[in-house]
């Protein structure tokens, strides 16, 4: 089986936030750290070349296949900025309704500006999906 490749890297977040072109998506990504570091108390690691991840969990598929990867995370893309926050939490419909301006996906959320959508209900999709992880992981 192959391994998978987005594994915590030794890139500074700051680093790879500042190289990003677009000041929206640099002014966005800043935010974004803040407010998924509130939701998960975890500093924020790149994993893999491109997504900024808080915290870890362990995963296994009916496959067998396994691996880790954050709790919640986002990668600032050209297109729009990409939210892994699982989206399968009870009562994130409801959320996602009074979001505001965005797309989903296979379980992301896709923004164009964070000024689209309101942080306060996204902080709220952020805590739900945290809360869900967390519960099903293994003490």
């Amino acid at each position: 089986m192959a391994d998978n490749k987005t594994k915590p890297t030794k890139v500074s977040v700051a680093a790879y936030i500042a190289a990003l072109t677009d000041q929206t998506r640099r002014a966005d990504a800043k935010a974004l750290v803040k407010l998924m570091q509130r939701a998960t108390g975890e500093k924020p690691k790149m994993w893999g070349p491109s997504i900024i991840g808080f915290g870890s969990y362990h995963y296994t598929y009916d496959s067998g296949r396994e691996g880790d990867m954050p709790v919640v995370g986002f990668s600032p893309r050209k297109a729009a900025t990409v939210l892994y926050i699982g989206l399968g939490a009870g009562g994130s419909e409801a959320l996602l309704a009074k979001l505001g301006k965005h797309t989903t996906g296979k379980g992301c959320l896709y923004i164009k500006k964070l000024a689209d959508v309101d942080q306060k209900v996204l902080e709220g999709l952020v805590a739900k999906s945290v809360a869900a992880k967390r519960a099903k992981q293994p003490s």
